[in-house]
């Protein structure tokens, strides 16, 4: 038994996107990461078991771009799967611009070592 799964966005709370490409930032992190742990045998009984009990997603502030690459390499040294979210540059910011990240599904408890701290969006 793996225990409570979920995966949590970490979005920057430092810059201004109106709320449909934050909406479309979070999808894009929580997709990438999701496949990753999808199509990998080390995570496939984490996504599996996110997948069955209804996908849990928390989507968090995060700070500026330092603090982002700083949680994803935690999330990264703890065996989680994630993702790195950085914009093209077609509408409102400037291309290459971090923007979320995506970390899990994992085991809560894992997860929560990296983002416990941070707020809700």
């Amino acid at each position: 038994m793996i225990g409570e799964v979920k995966q949590v966005i970490v979005v920057r709370s430092d810059i201004r996107m109106s709320k449909g490409k934050l909406a479309v930032q979070v999808a894009h992190a929580a997709v990438i990461a999701a496949f990753k742990a999808y199509k990998s045998p080390r995570w496939r009984s984490w996504f599996d078991e996110w997948w069955s009990t209804g996908q849990k997603k928390v989507v968090l502030k995060g700070g500026g771009e330092r603090d982002l690459l700083g949680y994803a390499a935690e999330a990264e040294k703890l065996g989680l799967p994630t993702s790195i979210v950085r914009d093209a540059g077609r509408t409102e910011l400037e291309p290459g611009t971090l923007t979320a990240i995506g970390i899990g599904p994992g085991p809560s408890d894992l997860i929560d070592r990296v983002t416990g701290g941070l707020k809700l969006l």
